[in-house]
């Protein structure tokens, strides 16, 4: 079995992550929206879809 110890990065190890996401067809970083839009991603939420009974056939 494969184990991995995890130990907590230091605040100068640490890269700043860019978000993409999929607008009316183009792949854009939220990084260069405006500050509403950038305020309603944020706001997202997010859910799994739940498999129904046909799905198990």
């Amino acid at each position: 079995m494969n184990q991995s110890i995890s130990t907590p990065l230091q605040n100068h190890e640490r890269v700043r992550c860019e978000v993409w996401t999929r607008v009316m067809g183009y792949h854009r970083p939220v990084s260069s929206w405006n500050p509403g839009k950038q305020s309603e991603h944020r706001e997202r939420q997010f859910f799994q879809p739940q498999s129904s009974a046909s799905d198990d056939c």
